[in-house]
């Protein structure tokens, strides 16, 4: 395909660009920036009023496929990642069987190039079954295709297991994704632990539980100096822990999600078990920490954690149901409105959180808009207020505890490698 965005604003962290430029796409690479780019006969779009931004990248979701697809497959959750205005999925390994060999990296891979829509990238397991406590063949899976390894779903307890990935790491350039949780301490809880879990009568996770791992790990990177990226941080403490990696040159990146920078625990009080996530929703001062983290740049990546469910499985006691939101779809919006809208943070470091910093983070290449480079495009419509439909999502999973209100800023169009996947909220089935 050949055609020109016109019109819209182009931002570019990576080129620090943020200036009203066409763009021209031909045969899935950026042909040209420019201003009034003119070509006869070509297509043209007209996106006055748009921000145009590198195609967003999710390094975490949950896309089920293999052994889950009652609750979400490759393809359907392609078509919500392209819905939602993501160019590139990072998919977590805790699949059935998990990512822990060759054969489920093919089999992912090739389910994403015949869906045809946003570009997948697989994540393998550190351990093998992620049981934590033998290494999966690290090299096999990067060699067949993953970008980095993570145990996610389940933590690694064992100290000499995780120090282990983490020397694998720098050997194979592939980032340790850690699932920060001391399960002792979780111990059956199923909220946040605090005045909400005392008012509902629910059993509570402190946030310790998180913060025990993410300084264990944090100090086992100072000591093996590989790349450690520290999934999901959810509270206050974890934020303070990860400025002091920061303050002693640990190399340590990591992510925050929409729901962690938007809702607190007092969203349980429903017992709407759309609200179980894992980590749980925290207490106000934790949200206030972890947004402002995310704003200032301390956490460099924004995440979905995309975790669809089917009606049947979330429809059960609160104690019984299992974690999870599905966010693609919701988002772009939910951040933009959160962020930008309330916040004040600036368009540029906006979209930099869904595209360099998780470029950087997994070491890939994409997330820019520079000539020659893959057509990875994003268009936002930043005055677009929209209500959250579930019944609409192109995702299998509808729970989402943000059914029914209203946000601002929403995708309108999703390029990936050039080709239109997704125009005015719909997916252009391949």
């Amino acid at each position: 395909m050949e055609y020109i965005l016109k019109g819209g604003v182009v931002i570019d962290p990576k080129a620090g660009l943020e200036k009203e430029l066409d763009v021209h796409v031909k045969d899935g690479r950026i042909a040209a920036l420019g201003e009034n780019l003119v070509a006869k006969g070509i297509e043209t779009f007209d996106l006055q009023g748009k921000l145009v931004a590198p195609g967003f990248i999710d390094m975490h979701v949950h896309l089920r496929e293999p052994g889950g697809e009652a609750h979400e497959t490759i393809a359907t959750g392609c078509r919500a990642a392209a819905a939602g205005g993501f160019a590139t999925v990072a998919a977590m390994p805790n699949t059935n069987p998990c990512v822990d060999n060759e054969g489920v990296v093919e089999l992912i891979k090739s389910k994403a190039q015949k869906a045809g829509l946003s570009r997948v990238l697989p994540i393998g397991t550190i351990s093998k079954g992620q049981l934590g406590q033998e290494m999966a063949e690290i090299g096999m899976l990067y060699e067949a295709g993953v970008v980095a390894i993570s145990d996610d779903g389940k933590p690694v307890v064992s100290s000499e297991v995780m120090r282990r990935a983490l020397e694998y790491s720098k050997m194979y350039a592939c980032p340790v994704i850690s699932h920060c949780e001391d399960p002792s301490l979780v111990a059956g809880g199923v909220m946040n632990e605090g005045y909400w879990s005392t008012v509902l009568g629910l059993k509570g996770i402190p946030g310790e539980a998180e913060e025990i791992m993410v300084i264990r790990d944090i100090l086992l990177a100072r000591l093996t100096g590989g790349r450690l990226h520290l999934a999901h941080i959810s509270t206050k403490g974890s934020v303070e822990l990860l400025r002091f990696a920061r303050t002693q040159g640990i190399a340590v990146t990591a992510e925050a999600t929409p729901h962690h920078i938007l809702l607190t625990d007092e969203e349980v009080k429903g017992y709407d078990t759309s609200t179980k996530v894992n980590p749980p929703l925290r207490a106000a001062e934790d949200v206030e920490a972890v947004r402002e983290a995310v704003m200032e740049g301390l956490i460099p990546c924004i995440v979905t954690d995309h975790a669809p469910w089917s009606q049947e499985e979330k429809e059960q006691e609160y104690a019984k149901a299992p974690n999870g939101i599905s966010g693609l779809e919701t988002a772009v919006p939910v951040c933009w409105n959160t962020l930008v809208v309330k916040g004040g943070m600036s368009r540029l470091d906006f979209v930099a959180r869904f595209t360099t910093g998780p470029a950087k983070a997994l070491g890939v290449p994409y997330g820019s808009l520079e000539v020659g480079g893959t057509a990875d495009i994003t268009v936002i419509d930043p005055n677009m207020k929209k209500r959250v439909s579930t019944d609409t999502f192109y995702s299998k999973g509808k729970n989402s505890p943000l059914n029914g209100r209203v946000f601002q800023g929403w995708p309108v169009m999703t390029v990936v490698d050039g080709k239109i996947v997704m125009q005015d909220g719909k997916i252009r089935e391949v």
